[in-house]
């Protein structure tokens, strides 16, 4: 069953409301209350488990009262539990919502990946490297591990998510990331693939002009929209979902990195009409990411909101009819 776990801190005169919003909800199990217990800040510890379904208005209502800033907040997702008959109650309660994303949870699983240490770069040059080596080598395998190396996911992500919330210091912050990294990713290529050329170590076939990786990477066309659309769909849901197996198909989906090192390779080879498609590429790659990327987030937010209503409504309309028929009994 998924749950999550929440351990907080309260001030003492802020307990007992903490406490009264959580004991009246048959969702939360598992309350614990030790008073003065907690140090760094003080105040009362309280600890719980949530049915992840309910686990977005259980969130809501703490931060309402302010919690998270007049004492601490700590959720955590639960591996394994068997919570018995204790959850039967929760799970009727919340019907189809039981599948509910813990929108707290998905994002910051995106703000995590949205973070952008020098590692990040790092990734990034070793990524075009790579598929620097792939293109001139003819080997797909190559580009394969370019994109998976390549950390840019995050930040596109992260740039929907700021779009989607109104968030612009998170948006400029990921548009700042994705172009200084991927101009400092070109140009360490471009000096790789120099050197390459005047070794004369790419392979014969390059050197002849049969350059089959190059060519699909830099031809942009509708395919390469139509996989970046359901790229980016597929992103967000596995996102939500935390499903890290889907989440590395999408790394190996898209054409950023790849693009990034073809543009270096071909500059240093001077085949000018590869470096155009290649750029092409890139910024359609990039574009599309991100457009879909935030249209994903408001459907699946639009999507979750109308299933919560529509479960609000039934329950009213259930009790009211359960009221009318205790009324007619007695």
């Amino acid at each position: 069953m998924d749950m999550i776990h929440i351990r907080a801190v309260s001030p003492p005169d802020l307990t007992d409301e903490v406490v009264g919003l959580l004991s009246g909800d048959p969702c939360v199990l598992n309350l614990v209350v030790q008073r003065a217990a907690a140090r760094r800040p003080d105040g009362d510890t309280v600890a719980c488990d949530v049915l992840a379904g309910a686990a977005n208005g259980v969130l809501h209502r703490l931060l309402d009262v302010h919690l998270d800033q007049r004492g601490t907040l700590v959720i955590e997702p639960v591996d394994m539990a068997f919570p018995g008959r204790a959850s039967e109650e929760g799970r009727r309660e919340l019907g189809p919502l039981s599948r509910a994303p813990v929108w707290e949870q998905v994002e910051a699983r995106i703000r995590s990946g949205g973070r952008y240490p020098p590692s990040f770069y790092l990734y990034l040059v070793v990524a075009g490297l790579i598929g620097s080596v792939g293109i001139v080598t003819n080997s797909q395998i190559l580009i394969v591990a370019a994109m998976v190396v390549g950390p840019e996911y995050g930040a596109i992500v992260s740039v929907a998510l700021g779009i989607d919330r109104g968030h612009r210091a998170m948006v400029r912050g990921g548009l700042a990331a994705l172009g200084t990294g991927f101009l400092l990713t070109i140009v360490v290529t471009f000096l790789f693939a120099l050197l390459i050329r005047g070794f004369g170590m790419q392979s014969e076939a390059f050197d002849l002009g049969l350059r089959p990786v190059s060519n699909l990477i830099n031809t942009p066309n509708f395919f390469s929209v139509a996989v970046a659309t359901l790229a980016g769909v597929v992103g967000i849901v596995s996102l939500t979902e935390a499903r890290s197996s889907a989440l590395l198909g999408v790394f190996i989906s898209v054409t950023t990195i790849p693009a990034a090192a073809d543009i270096a390779v071909s500059t240093a080879f001077t085949s000018w009409s590869d470096v155009r498609g290649s750029a092409i590429q890139l910024v359609v790659n990039i574009l599309v990411l991100i457009v879909v990327g935030t249209a994903a987030l408001k459907a699946q937010r639009a999507i979750w909101r109308r299933v919560g209503l529509r479960h609000d409504r039934h329950r009213r309309l259930t009790e009211h009819d359960r009221h009318r028929r205790l009324a007619e009994e007695a």
